[in-house]
């Protein structure tokens, strides 16, 4: 363990997660944290007065070439299969999950601990050749805040599509509601249909949506009666998906009754975006949670 900055507020040291892998662990009087350097993916966070927010698999790959399961992987530049890779040989949801991202900066106050990551590369895939800057800004303390800045350094234009893939910790998927993704069409990704707007009894899978939406969420949890609110800018969509037991059982990397622990809810453009030669765009979410002792 490494300390990297501490004042009167906190500090953040880091670890190694595994061998030539390491991770920042925060600790601030709001809250608590972890992100991998690996992949540039927050792996937790427990705001003070809380529960865990964020659900992280006890068989998560801590490996190059294998992404990590839960916390929030980032989904870019490509969500899903990319669309011109019929047999799906370059996988699922782009490469920014597998890179290894450098700290460049942290800033500790009073209210919290902000952390700046960056990953650039070029011609990382032949589906996507381009020269590009990731850059996240990570905000931890009561509420928790995650910038996402993509520049296009290449003299071509580029089209994107991506996710912040939000693995929320729950007491049961069977007793969370989410209103508002009731409002909003969605393409149901397990029969291809695209569904009016219907009732959401719960978060139980296999359930894959996209829901066309950008509205502000907010998952309730009867047993732990609390309230993670999430909103949102920049995306288009919010994705909500939990595998189901039979799916998650062909999962190495769920540990046994994981599926039970949590639901994705996910801020995303899951329609190509234009990022333009030399251009700059951002993405960001920002994720709220309330006692509810109604």
């Amino acid at each position: 363990m490494s300390l990297l900055a501490k004042n009167e507020f906190g500090q953040v040291n880091q670890v190694e997660l595994s061998q030539g892998l390491f991770a920042l662990v925060i600790e601030h009087s709001k809250a608590k944290a972890t992100i991998s350097l690996y992949g540039g993916q927050v792996l937790s966070w427990q705001p003070q007065g809380q529960q865990e927010v964020f659900w992280l698999s006890n068989d998560a790959n801590y490996k190059q070439g294998k992404a990590i399961r839960g916390g929030i992987p980032l989904c870019w530049p490509w969500f899903g299969a990319h669309p011109n890779d019929n047999e799906n040989k370059a996988g699922n949801h782009g490469f920014a999950r597998e890179q290894l991202w450098q700290c460049e900066k942290i800033n500790i106050n009073e209210q919290g601990i902000e952390i700046c990551l960056v990953w650039q590369g070029e011609n990382m895939n032949a589906l996507w050749p381009f020269a590009c800057q990731l850059t996240q800004v990570l905000f931890f303390g009561q509420s928790f805040k995650q910038t996402l800045i993509m520049q296009n350094l290449s003299g071509n234009d580029a089209y994107y599509t991506g996710a912040l893939h939000s693995y929320f910790s729950v007491s049961s998927p069977k007793n969370i509601k989410v209103a508002a993704l009731e409002l909003a069409s969605f393409d149901d990704k397990l029969t291809g249909q695209l569904c009016s707007p219907q009732v959401l009894e719960n978060g139980v899978g296999p359930i894959d949506r996209i829901y066309h939406t950008d509205h502000v969420m907010t998952i309730i949890d009867s047993q732990w009666q609390r309230v993670i609110e999430l909103q949102t800018k920049n995306t288009q969509q919010w994705v909500f998906w939990n595998p189901g037991v039979n799916l998650a059982n062909n999962m190495a990397d769920i540990h046994h009754g994981g599926e039970q622990e949590f639901v994705c809810l996910e801020a995303a453009n899951t329609q190509k975006q234009l990022l333009a030669a030399g251009s700059t765009e951002t993405i960001e979410q920002q994720i709220s949670v309330f006692s509810d002792k109604s």
